[in-house]
């Protein structure tokens, strides 16, 4: 297979985990006999301070000519830090998700057993837990109606009937491959867009009667996410709450740097890790590179390339086992390994495989 590969590092860390993602997608087309061609483009801080906009016109048409597109991270201190400013990297995120019509989030919840010590939560809480958050991505409040003064601001939480049912098409055809359960998450005690979502899901469950619906309030799914996390298995949710929840659910696996995405929808896939630009660690050879590298086993196997996906997570897992980590993970007096060094390894061993 010949893959047109759009790669976004953009900013802090991106470049340097980018970099491995890379290095193992040649590896696993090496090893496989497909060919994969890359076209880099700007987004976010490192595109506003050369063109002064995070997702250039030029960036968004090397996504839309490419298969799929790899992307980083995006986020500088410089824009965090000031209230007051118009452009953001954020926005560029936010973009490109619109002009692309990337309305699924797939976010993979999984624990590895060798990093269960890792996690804030209780061995017998969390070994076992896997699951699938599934976002929407292109409604709600981040795309809803704004506006702010120095004594007023509002966001606007729309959503319309065709968008909540395309989100619970996707959570329910993922639902069925896997363990046959779901759970919508909302808050439709407060919120009349919740109310819609609820609505609405009620009246598709019974065209997946394999399935189990569930219905949890978002207060309440945070905290069962917390006590029983094995509860899930499939949860879809609404942009804000989606943004939040998953982030949660990456924490208890015990490390950011664990977990990949991929968002999905009219135009070109992006896969990417859940994590952020991480700036203060920028050029220190210290970034967890594994998000990164499993980001690409999701596109492989979106191509339906599942040998090729299942072989770049045995690697993965090979390298926790062999302790080739990043000091957020390594355990207690074991080798120093760095991003380049983690992705070499396991470059080495898809070689070798």
């Amino acid at each position: 297979m010949d893959l047109k590969i759009a790669v976004l590092p953009g900013d802090g860390i991106g470049p340097e985990i980018s970099e491995q993602g890379v290095a193992v997608m040649n590896a696993v087309c090496e090893k496989f006999g497909h060919h994969a061609s890359y076209q880099y483009a700007l987004c976010g801080a490192e595109a506003i301070d050369k063109v002064g906009d995070p997702f250039p016109e030029e960036t968004f048409k090397v996504c839309m000519d490419a298969d799929a597109v790899l992307f980083s991270a995006v986020g500088d201190p410089k824009f965090d830090n000031d209230p007051t400013a118009k452009v953001r990297p954020e926005q560029g995120l936010l973009a490109m998700r619109k002009k692309l019509g990337l309305f699924a989030n797939i976010r993979p919840v999984e624990t590895f057993d060798c990093l269960i010590h890792k996690s804030p939560l209780k061995d017998e809480l969390v070994r076992g837990a896997d699951f699938i958050c599934i976002r929407e991505l292109t409604g709600g409040m981040y795309f809803g109606e704004k506006y702010q003064d120095d004594d007023k601001a509002y966001d606007t939480n729309a959503y319309t009937r065709p968008e909540i049912e395309r989100i619970l098409r996707v959570a329910y055809e993922y639902a069925m491959r896997r363990r046959k359960h779901l759970t919508v998450v909302d808050k439709a005690n407060v919120l009349a867009s919740s109310r819609l979502w609820r609505q609405v899901a009620k009246e598709m469950a019974p065209q997946y009667p394999e399935v189990e619906t569930d219905y949890m309030f978002v207060d309440n799914a945070a905290m069962r996410m917390i006590q029983d996390p094995r509860f899930f298995d499939v949860m879809v949710t609404e942009n804000t709450f989606g943004d939040i929840l998953t982030d949660e659910g990456s924490c208890i696996t015990g490390s950011m740097g664990l977990l990949p995405s991929a968002s999905t929808g009219e135009h070109t896939p992006v896969f990417e890790p859940i994590h952020g630009s991480w700036p203060q660690a920028k050029g220190q050879n210290i970034a967890n590179p594994l998000a990164q590298i499993l980001s690409v086993a999701m596109l492989f196997e979106y191509f339906d390339l599942k040998e090729e996906g299942a072989l770049i997570r045995k690697a993965v897992n090979a390298s926790l086992d062999a302790n080739v980590r990043t000091p957020e993970i390594q355990v207690e007096g074991g080798e120093r390994y760095g991003t380049t060094e983690v992705g070499q390894w396991i470059v080495d061993y898809i070689k070798k495989a």
